[in-house]
């Protein structure tokens, strides 16, 4: 891990570049907005760590009301864990005898749960907790629509569930049907659309348990861009929402719902970077090219300055056209960048550096946290 880019109580000039930043005011408003709106839908919320990657944000989310942290790899889970997070559901089909032993572990230490599609993987999982001498809850994934993971609504689920109640070392949940094709539809009703399908899926399928005989304790899905419609339809129970506590750029061209006129969530992670060359005259180059932002969802936005354009990435450098720009970058100037996608954008930093007034003159480093789980990808 490398040093932190800053230090406590310094100004944002401070701060050497690029350094990922979450702008702590923005951070805990939408920590506390998701809260108050999960707890008017009447559901659970089990934030997803994906995103920010660190048992320090888990405990504060669990702190303001989540019952747990979800995550995709069982690497992800032993971090939280070993921070402190006390139930943890791993929301990804877990494959291969090392894994399976690690998770099993894992379960002696902490309410763990995990998801599954195939048998084959129920008879593994099954092994490893017997003998790890744990306990697991599975959740039956389901393809509600995403096309990725999970077995086809109706009668598989319900072998599938059979199947993890005939083992003593694993229990029956639920189900999995998260819709993660839909959080980025850009119209509201495109992603009301699709989560109307994904109810149509699910309600058949707990018919079908139901008459199996089975009862789900948890019907887990959804995310920040859906979160309202699953949380309103009275089937699911407990949302998976992760990016909202952080935003990017491409979430922000998701449109917002008729009933508001924007985002509830608040952009709160970005980028600073420096300007570093200016020879060429007709651009600004920067320090933060592919190593410092991914971007798989699109190229970042820079904060305050829609007239510059990012483009043209490489390795260590990012180029900022001044064809459009209504004042040019010099050498030294630092801008701030909203990533395009910030999970993946996260998991490039070794530390956060959290700075309470952000875009203020009084600007100073808070906080320097961790990114415990960072390369946690198996």
């Amino acid at each position: 891990m490398s040093l932190p880019p800053a230090q406590i109580g310094a100004p944002l000039s401070e701060i050497d570049t690029p350094a990922l930043i979450i702008d702590l005011d923005a951070f805990e408003r939408n920590i506390d907005t998701m809260a108050v709106a999960v707890g008017k839908l009447g559901v659970r919320l089990r934030p997803h760590a994906k995103t920010h990657k660190s048992p320090i944000i888990a405990a504060k989310q669990i702190a303001r009301g989540a019952v747990g942290m979800c995550c995709q790899k069982v690497g992800e889970a032993e971090i939280l864990v070993a921070g402190g997070v006390s139930d943890v559901l791993v929301s990804n089909e877990v494959v291969g005898p090392r894994k399976l032993e690690r998770l099993a572990s894992l379960a002696r230490h902490a309410r763990i749960s995990v998801c599954v599609d195939d048998s084959i993987v129920v008879e593994q999982l099954a092994l490893a907790a017997e003998r790890a001498g744990s306990h697991i809850e599975v959740l039956v994934e389901i393809d509600v629509g995403a096309g990725r993971c999970g077995v086809r609504p109706g009668p598989a689920a319900a072998g599938l569930a059979r199947q993890v109640a005939g083992s003593r070392f694993l229990s029956f949940g639920g189900l999995q049907a998260y819709h993660g094709a839909a959080q980025h539809l850009r119209t509201p009703e495109e992603r009301r659309a699709a989560i109307a399908g994904a109810a149509n899926a699910t309600t058949e399928t707990l018919r079908v348990l139901k008459d199996a005989g089975f009862q789900c304790r948890t019907i887990g899905g959804a995310g920040t861009g859906t979160f309202e419609l699953e949380g309103a339809s009275g089937i699911w129970n407990e949302l998976q929402a992760g990016s909202y506590i952080f935003m990017d750029a491409d979430y922000a061209k998701n449109v917002a719902d008729g009933t508001r006129n924007s985002s509830p969530f608040e952009h709160a992670l970005f980028v600073i970077a420096t300007v570093m060359s200016t020879a060429s005259g007709e651009r600004a180059v920067i320090d933060a090219g592919h190593k410092a932002l991914s971007n798989d969802s699109g190229f970042p936005a820079v904060l305050g300055r829609p007239d510059l354009r990012y483009h043209r990435p490489s390795d260590e450098h990012g180029l900022l056209d001044f064809d459009s720009a209504a004042s040019r970058l010099a050498l030294g100037d630092r801008v701030t960048l909203i990533p395009g996608h910030c999970d993946p954008t996260v998991n490039l930093y070794d530390w956060y550096v959290g700075v309470r007034g952000f875009n203020t003159p009084d600007a100073r480093v808070e906080a320097l946290w961790p990114i415990a789980a960072r390369g946690a990808i198996t």
